[in-house]
């Protein structure tokens, strides 16, 4: 089967084209039912392609002649939509050119423009931002939203749920994942209004659509494996996903340290080190790399600023699959099938407890 073609905005991130580029060739390696749209300053994307004919033979340039910086307002940056490479990468999914776009840019920008040129899925007031967290478990765990939405009320959530689900069935081949809500305890007393209002309405929609929802989950069970979708409006999550990412860099450290403080540790560590080998693959961001916008009649995935091209090459492996897998459509047709449950109020709205 031919995918549609791949935008790649290749000025993002904190290197830019050369690791954008690589990382392109290195999917295209993997994955050669789809072809490559880079976009951006096209005789530095032509240098780059020079080391990677692989990908030079599947890829067409789309010149952009200015680049989004990573503190630029988002408000700033939508009147530059037309002439900026993160723009361009998102135009051309609207003109049907590409059929998904990749950018490791300015976060804020880029869900600015997406939000603006693609418009929502119908039922879907916001988009989300997900990502793929590690775990102890067999799979990844699914995390939204992660910082596009710092306030969200019931509905919100509800739809994030619903989204969430969706995803988890196409990238971890899930029939029946399992969605908890982030709290601040797993008590049905504890939380926001919001919170409580949106873990009734989950339970009914539950009933229709093709998850289980188990009620609400504490921060410091996100990596036991033992649920597979996790909801929370993007300011929790946000503050969750940096405090993970610390404690991985934390542990890493430590473990550095450690195994050279003494002859006997560096001993250690050449014993150790298949077992240390595997922990920091595990930890590696670059390996879970590729935050997706769910909610948007296009696909457009989020790589990480200081990806490598291993990362970068994630987050392409990840768009070549939703768009293989149809995830917009695939959501349309559960919000259909949840009968509008996301859309109404529950009556049991309270007071939030402490």
């Amino acid at each position: 089967m031919t995918l549609p073609r791949i935008a790649v905005d290749a000025m993002g991130g904190d290197e830019g084209v050369r690791v954008m580029v690589e990382g392109a060739a290195l999917a295209r390696t993997r994955h050669d039912q789809f072809k490559i749209l880079l976009v951006g300053d096209e005789e530095r994307i032509k240098q780059a392609l020079s080391r990677h004919p692989n990908l030079r033979a599947a890829s067409e340039i789309l010149h952009a002649p200015d680049v989004v910086s990573g503190d630029e307002k988002p408000t700033q940056a939508l009147r530059r939509a037309k002439t900026t490479s993160m723009g361009l990468a998102i135009d051309a999914v609207k003109r049907g050119e590409a059929g998904a776009a990749v950018s490791a840019g300015n976060t804020g920008a880029l869900m600015a423009m997406a939000k603006v040129a693609l418009r929502m899925v119908p039922g879907i007031d916001r988009p989300a931002l997900a990502a793929l967290m590690p775990t102890l478990g067999k799979h990844d765990l699914i995390m939204l939203d992660l910082g596009a939405n710092a306030e969200c009320d019931a509905r919100n959530l509800v739809q994030f749920a619903i989204m969430g689900a969706a995803y988890a069935r196409i990238v971890n081949g899930l029939e029946n994942p399992r969605v908890r809500l982030l709290n601040i305890g797993s008590e049905e007393t504890k939380g926001t209004g919001e919170l409580r209002e949106a873990a009734a309405l989950l339970k009914e929609a539950a009933l229709r659509l093709e998850f289980s929802f188990d009620g609400f989950i504490e921060a410091d069970k996100l990596s036991r494996g033992d649920f597979d979708v996790a909801v929370t409006d993007g300011f929790s999550g946000n503050i969750a996903l940096k405090a993970m990412e610390g404690a991985a860099r934390f542990v890493a450290d430590l473990l550095k340290r450690s195994f050279a403080s003494s002859l006997r540790s560096k001993f250690g560590f050449l014993i150790s080190r298949p077992a240390t080998e595997l922990l920091k693959h595990h930890l590696d961001p670059n390996n879970h790399n590729g935050a997706v916008f769910l909610g948007l009649n296009g696909i457009v995935v989020k790589s990480h600023g200081g990806a490598t091209a291993l990362g970068v090459a994630h987050a392409v492996d990840v768009t070549a699959r939703l768009l293989a897998e149809n995830l917009t459509e695939r959501i349309a047709a559960d919000l259909q099938r949840s009968a509008n449950v996301a859309l109404r109020r529950s009556p049991q709205t309270a007071e939030p407890a402490a």
